[in-house]
């Protein structure tokens, strides 16, 4: 077990954790009829679940995009671990959390929770030290490219091509979108987006893992030939290692294959990595999924070991931070559900300059703080904090 001992000076001197307390908010979806669509999935809304850990009369907090079940197991196991606990190192407090998840499971739901705070703590102790949290961390970069995506299977032409041009008309020269929920639709509207973002700009896709082998090599050789499609994301499962090897061998030279949004634990992405070659052209972490910013930090060695590039998968406000810390950075999803519904919820959230997304260093922490007030219309679990 790591130990928590050692010199403490400064703002952090004997600081230990107060209280936790947890809130989750359902947002609906914007999309056609309510609802939003990608290859194997359809849902109306999207759950937040935000933790807050109070230490030295300030307040750190994190979240992550799960069901409502990760606040419950935030409540349950991962509480106990840190209340009272010294704030001064969130990484052996993680280790803590993590043995304390041995019995109720660490990945999905347990790693989500972990992640969330985890997230908490690195923001408390970046605001105790009163430094923006990308200044706490091994920062290599001071901002992160970007890249928009949304492009979800059930928009009309005209709302899925006025959403990623409009991304293109904001500097951003990279755009996503889903496809092969229905395969026989995805030529149309590839030709129809790309009319719309021009020849310049790179364009990517995103299939969930809809595909099997030999259908994804179709469409990989075709979205590369005929649309110029340079990135495809999960074309089958991500647990599918022998498949995304074939794709990453037999399709296009200039497509990359990637994969990694849904890795929990290191031995997720040690699995994507290992081997004579690696699964994925470019590694993929979700700082909500996989550990928290601690995890980031992990995965993140390994892609430098393994001389492959980090993307970071969605919610921005925390990976605009976090991935500053990536050696081996790529860019990160700027994803149009968690950018609205982190807009509706937070103050202090970035809008991207230049194609990138850089942190505010006149803010501590994450900079950012909770909109109560917009916040209370939405919320499925806890209850709001007095005033």
């Amino acid at each position: 077990m790591t130990s928590l001992t050692g010199p403490e000076t400064g703002a952090l001197a004997g600081c230990v954790v107060d209280a936790v307390d947890v809130h989750a908010f359902e947002i609906p979806t914007d999309g056609p009829g309510g609802r939003e669509q990608d290859g194997t999935l359809e849902w109306d809304a999207t759950t937040l679940v935000l933790v807050r850990v109070h230490a030295g009369g300030r307040t750190g907090l994190g979240y992550t995009y799960g069901d409502v079940s990760v606040a419950s197991f935030v409540r349950s196991v991962l509480t106990p671990v840190v209340e009272g606990a010294p704030v001064s190192s969130p990484p052996a407090l993680w280790e803590r959390m993590g043995a304390r998840m041995r019995n109720a499971g660490r990945p999905g739901v347990g790693a989500m929770a972990r992640s969330a705070v985890d997230v908490a703590l690195w923001d408390l102790k970046a605001r105790l030290l009163g430094l923006p949290l990308v200044h706490l961390l091994p920062a290599h970069h001071d901002r992160v490219p970007v890249y928009g995506s949304g492009g979800f299977t059930n928009y009309p032409l005209d709302r899925l091509t006025d959403q990623l041009a409009g991304w293109v008309g904001q500097g951003i020269g990279r755009v996503k979108l889903k496809t092969s929920r229905d395969p026989d639709a995805d030529p149309r509207r590839l030709s129809a987006v790309r009319r719309a973002v021009g020849g310049e700009t790179e364009l990517f896709t995103d299939a969930n893992g809809a595909l099997g082998r030999k259908e994804a090599l179709y469409w990989a050789h075709r979205f590369h030939d005929e649309w110029d499609v340079r990135w495809f994301e999960e074309p089958v499962g991500s647990a599918d290692l022998a498949g995304l090897r074939m794709l990453r061998e037999r399709g296009p030279a200039r497509l990359e294959i990637t994969a990694g949004e849904y890795a929990f634990t290191a031995q997720d992405f040690a699995n994507l990595t290992e081997g004579p070659e690696p699964a994925v052209d470019c590694l993929q972490a979700d700082v909500t999924r996989c550990g928290g910013i601690t995890g980031v930090l992990e995965v993140a060695g390994l892609s430098a070991v393994r001389h492959l590039d980090l993307s970071a998968h969605c919610a921005p406000a925390v990976s605009a931070h976090a991935f500053c810390a990536v050696r081996r950075l790529r860019h990160l999803e700027y994803f149009h559900d968690h950018v609205r519904v982190e807009r509706l919820l937070f103050e202090g959230t970035l809008s991207p300059a230049g194609g990138a997304l850089r942190p505010d260093t006149s803010r501590p922490g994450l900079g950012l703080e909770v909109r109560w007030a917009d916040a209370e219309p939405y919320r499925v679990h806890g209850e709001r904090p007095p005033h």
